[in-house]
């Protein structure tokens, strides 16, 4: 199958399933027509001569200095050569994708004056599944996502290396190999390339994608630390939500209600069970997750907008064959660095409650299980140290919550003054989702060994298909093991989506 790319057109399906997998691409036929008019108005700009920002231009502070017409290529190669100053380790290859994909969908619209060659080479550059070798550090998010962007522009210009499958190589090599040529740039097209978003959006719809899945693992990891609490599904009353209306919130405690639904466990302690109130970690779910929920919903439209915007600099419009080119500020990816913070936020706190719920699993006068879940305490430890990681992780998140979007330094001599850190702000994602991931991971054995203490009693039927899809990596925890694998296992589940996927027709409405 191949995804056909209608530039400004870009479904959030089609950002997701490139972040999972790679399908080849290829560029609507129509688009060609607004990209050569623009490619052309640079061109009888450059045949006037009159001075435009980035074409016969200097960059930055720079933008005064003029440069004559037969050092127009020079000035571009020069722009990506000294652009190409990140730092760290290499942008995965999911993220390499989606910067990819956006990065040539902004072009395609045709407002940027590249001609349809060089976005071609991109497409080919796609297809071949050659990752531009892409530092993750080194932007602060406005004047678009600079080094990073001339890192990927390296690679079609058959310089520094890449990607391929995994194993890094010399541009050349992978691009003589593929059969794809070396792109010369002409005037505003290494411009073009390095300015804009799409890197930071990248990151940021990485940290989206990761959320989603936290969510929905988090859910159901919730729904089952309930059951092994012996917990009241009474707060899940619809009749609650309503009177409040948040939506998320009411989405969240219709979904708890499907997942506990027919506990037998829960039926056996509906007579005679003296408790009044749950903890909040257990009664205040929806709430905390439906807020979580419209948060990671608000993300989403902004990081779809933007995934599907034009945010380079200078811009080419044509009216009634009328050339301007009108420098802005849409490189600057304050809308990425708030979404990235919220999305910070419900990462956050996904992990915060759980973190929570686990404290009162091992609790045996909170849960009425044995102390630490284990049988025999004292000569076993049982879950005491796991708890212990889940608390660590979800105070480094605390820390990592911080938003990014409320720092600024200046650079290039003052010229660019204020910045998003978007770039930075998207990336942290990455760590926090892992952290998250584990205490989820920590959580799901943790409510499993509660419910297996209340055999022969059965929770509901989607928890139980949970459990047994967790039973099958993990075994009950009957005196104390190697524990780091076990954990180590359920949180790849959780990250690869694989026990939420069990209730997949109950997330439905997570997707957009």
């Amino acid at each position: 199958m191949t995804l056909v790319l209608h530039p400004g057109r870009l479904a959030l399906a089609d950002l997701r399933a490139a972040w999972s997998a790679h399908t080849p691409i290829a560029l609507a036929a129509e688009a060609y027509a607004q990209i050569d008019a623009s490619a052309q108005a640079v061109q009888a700009i450059v045949r006037k001569g009159d001075a435009a920002y980035g074409i016969n231009t200097g960059f930055g502070l720079l933008a005064k200095t003029r440069i004559p017409d037969d050092q127009l290529e020079k000035l571009q190669r020069n722009l990506i050569l000294s652009h190409s100053v990140g730092t760290g380790d290499l942008l995965p290859d999911p993220v390499v994708r989606l910067l990819l994909l956006t990065k040539i969908g902004s072009l395609a619209r045709g407002y940027s004056g590249i001609r349809a060659a060089v976005i071609d080479a991109l497409v080919a550059l796609y297809n071949a599944e050659i990752m531009p070798a892409i530092p993750a550090k080194g932007s602060v998010g406005a004047s678009g996502d600079l080094a990073p962007l001339a890192h990927m522009t390296l690679a079609i210009l058959g310089e520094g290396p890449v990607r391929v499958k995994g194993e890094l190589m010399p541009a050349t090599e992978a691009l003589r190999a593929a059969g794809i040529a070396p792109v010369v740039l002409a005037p505003k097209e290494g411009l073009a390339l390095i300015n804009g978003t799409q890197v930071s959006t990248a990151l940021a719809l990485h940290g989206l994608f990761m959320a989603e899945r936290l969510m929905e693992a988090g859910m159901v990891s919730g729904a089952m630390s309930l059951d092994a609490a012996k917990g009241s599904d009474a707060p899940f009353d619809a009749r609650v939500h309503a009177v409040r209306g948040q939506p998320g919130q009411i989405a969240a405690a219709s979904i708890y209600r499907q997942l506990v639904a027919d506990s037998a466990i829960r039926a056996s302690h509906l007579v005679g069970d003296e408790r009044v109130q749950d903890p909040y970690c257990l009664r205040c779910q929806p709430q905390v997750m439906g807020a979580c929920m419209d948060l990671i919903a608000n993300a989403t439209r902004t990081l779809l907008i933007e995934a599907n915007a034009v945010t380079d600099n200078p811009l080419i419009f044509r009216d009634d064959d009328e050339v301007k080119i009108v420098s802005g500020g849409n490189f600057h990816a304050e809308p990425v660095a708030f979404a990235a913070d919220t999305l910070a936020l419900a990462i956050a706190e996904i992990g915060s409650i759980a973190e929570r719920r686990i404290a009162l699993l091992i609790d045996a006068t909170l849960s009425g299980l044995p102390p630490f879940l284990v049988r025999e305490p004292g000569l076993n430890s049982g879950f005491m140290i796991a708890h212990v990681t889940a608390a660590a992780l979800a105070s480094e998140n605390k820390s990592l919550a911080h938003p990014a979007s409320v720092d600024t330094i200046p650079t290039s001599a003052n010229q660019e003054d204020h910045v998003s850190m978007a770039t930075f702000g998207a990336r942290r994602l990455d760590d926090m989702a892992h952290n998250t991931a584990a205490i989820l991971g920590i959580e799901l054995l943790a409510a499993a060994q509660g419910i297996d203490f209340h055999r022969p009693l059965t929770t509901s039927p989607h928890l139980e298909h949970v459990h047994e899809q967790l039973r099958r990596a993990v075994p009950f925890y009957e005196v104390d093991r190697y524990f780091a694998p076990d954990i180590a296992a359920a949180k790849a589940m959780v990250l690869r989506g694989e026990l939420s996927a069990t209730c997949r027709e109950l997330f439905v409405t997570l997707h957009p």
